[in-house]
């Protein structure tokens, strides 16, 4: 139980921007694999192709965490340490492909 007396593992879903920046820093660890997988097919959905995963500098677990992600992601075209403007190694930069138009 937390302090609230819910159990540990029912968490309030946290409404995000679905706008190309995700920003990691209010998620627990646990929850970053899901939450990166479903924000870039959200962002797939409503083609924003480029995404950029803000993980902070730290030490570095929460970046390599995000980058092996989107490493093994078959939407995932590329990605990179964002440029300095926009967090520098504080933060990924991933490219995705458009999502299939599927039947017509």
């Amino acid at each position: 139980m937390n302090r609230r007396g819910k159990p540990e593992d029912e968490e309030t879903p946290v409404a995000l921007p679905i706008d190309g920046v995700l920003d990691l820093h209010t998620f627990q660890p646990r929850q970053v694999k899901e939450v990166v997988l479903d924000y870039l097919e959200l962002c797939r959905e409503r083609g924003i192709l480029e995404v950029r995963v803000i993980h902070g500098k730290g030490r570095s677990v929460l970046r390599a965490t995000v980058q092996a992600i989107l490493a093994r992601h078959p939407a995932v075209l590329s990605f990179a340490e964002a440029s300095q403007a926009y967090g520098g190694w504080g933060a990924t930069v991933a490219h995705l492909a458009p999502p299939d138009p599927g039947p017509h």
